[in-house]
């Protein structure tokens, strides 16, 4: 084991491959390899260093090397898994590999700002892709219904049999939808997204790994914030008084800032330091389309209804 980690980390290190699908050096994705080849728990690894490679695992490591250098396919998607902390999920090129810094903050099921996690009845997630925050979501809120939502109906499949591996298909209902859900399905307790939000010159100069990965996932429109512009208008209409919103937004925080000067962001730590992932309440939502039709209506209403008095004879 030891000489052919040593040997793919080197073989891999020499083609100059790009790492950001779950590793971030070609040492952790040999260690991946590996994992997966001799059925080996990633805890173990390190402990299993003299374990004597089979002729047939030493010959699907070396396919795996040289799949992973020739084609620049994220190693993901050659192994068909990827992992968030202690979860495994099956991935295919029908959507992104799963790389969420929400899956951090779940791990502590948003404390301190939901301190009841058994209280969260209802959530929704937005851009759901292969159902792996849906299905971390319900597991950290036992109680919980989840909504999970995707405009991809290859994406769907894909979340579908995410949700059976983990037997969540009473808890977890998926619907095809462009961010939030067409049928009245009440009040959330909880929003969580994280939506396409590359800019666009960014997306022009993605690694070739990226490229394997569904377009439609990645780009945020020109700036990146397209989606995220969308959800915050719209969230208000779909939340519960003092309802939470949590959105990932990759490296857009100076942009969102600027375009939202007054809105009271509350970015939270990760291990992408503080400027990935915002917390709003409802109530700190910008007022969103409909609730500014509302308002203009009621004035023009109350302004119709107020007869100007009489002029004095």
């Amino acid at each position: 084991m030891r000489e052919w980690l040593g040997a793919a980390e080197r073989r891999l290190r020499a083609a100059r491959l790009h790492f950001g699908h779950g590793t971030h050096s070609a040492r952790d994705e040999s260690a991946w390899l590996l994992a997966h080849v001799t059925n080996i728990p990633h805890e173990r690894l390190s402990r299993s260093l003299d374990y004597p490679l089979t002729t047939a695992e030493r010959r699907h490591a070396s396919l795996l090397v040289e799949l992973r250098v020739r084609t620049r396919r994220p190693l993901a998607y050659l192994l068909k898994e990827a992992w968030l902390g202690p979860h495994k999920f099956y991935v295919d090129e029908r959507v992104i590999v799963p790389r969420s810094y929400i899956a951090e903050l779940l791990r502590e099921r948003l404390k301190p700002w939901i301190s009841h996690p058994a209280s969260v009845r209802r959530v929704l997630e937005l851009c759901t892709g292969s159902g792996c925050l849906a299905v971390l979501l319900a597991l950290s809120f036992p109680r919980a219904i989840v909504i999970a939502t995707d405009i991809s109906r290859a994406a769907l499949n894909v979340a579908r049999r995410n949700v059976a591996l983990y037997g969540l298909a009473r808890r977890i209902q998926l619907v095809g939808a462009d961010l939030f859900p067409s049928f009245p399905s009440g009040l959330f307790d909880l929003i969580v997204a994280n939506p396409p939000y590359v800019d666009a010159k960014t997306m022009r100069g993605l690694p070739s790994e990226y490229g394997h990965e569904p377009r439609v996932a990645l780009s945020g429109g020109p700036d990146g914030l397209h989606f995220v512009r969308r959800i915050l208008l719209e969230a208000a209409r779909f939340l519960r008084p003092r309802g939470l919103l949590l959105v990932e937004i990759g490296s857009n925080r100076r942009k969102l800032e600027k375009a939202y000067p007054n809105v009271p962001f509350m970015w939270l730590e990760t291990s992408a330091a503080d400027s990935a992932v915002f917390l709003l309440s409802r109530e700190e939502l910008p007022p969103s389309r409909s609730r500014f039709r509302g308002k203009l209506r009621n004035r023009r209403r109350r302004s119709r209804n107020t007869r100007p008095s009489s002029p004095e004879l």
